[in-house]
């Protein structure tokens, strides 16, 4: 009997070989959209302020381009939304991801059919 034979992957973005942009910062970027907020986003994935901080900074530097935008305080609250372009690039990863998942499907039942 044959088995169901799939395959998966975590696709990453690298920038001069340093990982630039992955799922775990597009989370991070889908929850700033849901939340408002990178610390509500944070906690939600059961990170740290400052980590979550660090992996945006970390992917805006190998990336040349801001991804969020902070609101300081006052009778708001503060909080943070995505830039153009970090939503730009959100779309664009998802996109690809959905794409290389599908491909890399395509090429499982291709070479390992039957087995």
């Amino acid at each position: 009997m044959a088995h169901q034979i799939t395959a998966d992957a975590t696709l990453r973005i690298l920038s001069d070989g340093v990982k630039a942009f992955g799922p775990g910062i597009a989370q991070l970027l889908e929850g700033i959209e849901k939340h408002g907020s990178l610390r509500r986003s944070a906690a939600e994935m059961g990170m740290s302020y400052n980590k979550a901080w660090n992996i945006v900074k970390g992917s805006e530097a190998c990336l040349g381009c801001t991804l969020i935008e902070r609101r300081i305080g006052g009778a708001r609250g503060g909080g943070a939304v995505l830039t153009n372009e970090g939503r730009d690039l959100l779309t664009r990863y998802r996109a690809f991801e959905k794409a290389g998942k599908q491909a890399l499907l395509d090429l499982a039942a291709q070479y390992f059919e039957g087995v």
